[in-house]
């Protein structure tokens, strides 16, 4: 993964010593007014050009998009219904998550993207994604959607034979946007529900 180890773009004009000294003079004058930057138990991807939008169906068939979750902070997980693991563990925190945001839960929208489009029909995405709570929601496409949607996000997936059958290896970080549609941090899949709880509280402010 590389999402820790990006950089932000370097400043082409080195500034005179003079116009240092004054900038921190300025600085530590103001010190009192600044705006602390808030800290995540996540990754900060602020501004980062990735995760800008998608265009993916709802088990009725509706397109959805960012826009339709506007006003609630959104959960985005990459997976498939198959998964042995690490998919239901991350859909069992997302709904501990929620009940630990208490009246704060129902800003929150989970979002589940399958990686697996040929065996995760809208039939199987809404079982399975309502056996963890009602309101999280299963997203499809075709498969050169659903190659578009993990190009955009920088998530990785391939399918990987299995005897007869396949299963899937993919990325398991979880994608975080605030109320403004912005987003704003990745999540581990190692870190806790109450991590994950604390970082999205600071979101929903």
């Amino acid at each position: 993964m590389t999402l820790e180890n990006t950089e932000m773009a370097s400043i082409k004009m080195r500034p005179s010593r003079r116009a240092l000294l004054t900038m921190g003079g300025l600085a530590l004058m103001g010190l009192s007014g600044c705006q602390r930057k808030m800290v995540f138990n996540g990754i900060d991807v602020s501004g980062a050009q990735q995760g800008r939008d998608f265009e993916l169906k709802d088990p009725e068939g509706k397109t959805r998009t960012l826009a339709d979750f506007k006003g609630k902070a959104v959960m985005v997980f990459f997976g498939f219904t198959q998964c042995p693991d690490v998919c239901p563990t991350a859909l069992v925190r997302a709904a501990e998550v929620k009940q630990l945001l208490g009246k704060d839960g129902e800003r929150l929208q989970v979002l589940f993207v399958t990686v697996d489009p040929e065996r995760d029909t809208p039939e199987v995405l809404k079982a399975y994604t309502a056996a963890f709570d009602p309101t999280f929601i299963g997203l499809y496409g075709d498969l050169q959607r659903t190659a578009e949607t993990a190009k955009e996000f920088k998530v990785h997936y391939e399918k990987v034979p299995t005897g007869s059958s396949y299963t899937m290896d993919h990325t398991a970080l979880t994608f975080v946007y605030d109320p403004s549609g912005k987003l704003r941090l990745v999540l581990r899949h190692q870190q806790s529900a109450q991590e994950f709880a604390q970082d999205l509280r600071k979101l929903l402010l």
